[in-house]
């Protein structure tokens, strides 16, 4: 992960309450979390014991039930 430049929000007593990042940093945050969020997803339904179907097949039942 990259060093990103970011500024504290802090209290009256000095303690960190808060984070400033630049867009960019919040953006590659943002693009990061997703990546790691559809891995996640992979490797759950990876060792799930659902069934197995292909896309199209997949997609053409979620059309049906709209």
């Amino acid at each position: 992960m990259n060093s990103f430049k970011e500024q504290y929000v802090v209290d009256e007593n000095g303690n960190r309450i808060g984070v400033i990042l630049d867009i960019a940093d919040y953006q590659q945050l943002l693009e990061e979390l997703e990546e790691l969020e559809c891995i996640r997803a992979y490797d759950a339904a990876k060792t799930s014991n659902d069934e197995i179907i292909p896309f199209a097949q997949a997609v053409a039942e979620i059309e049906q039930t709209r």
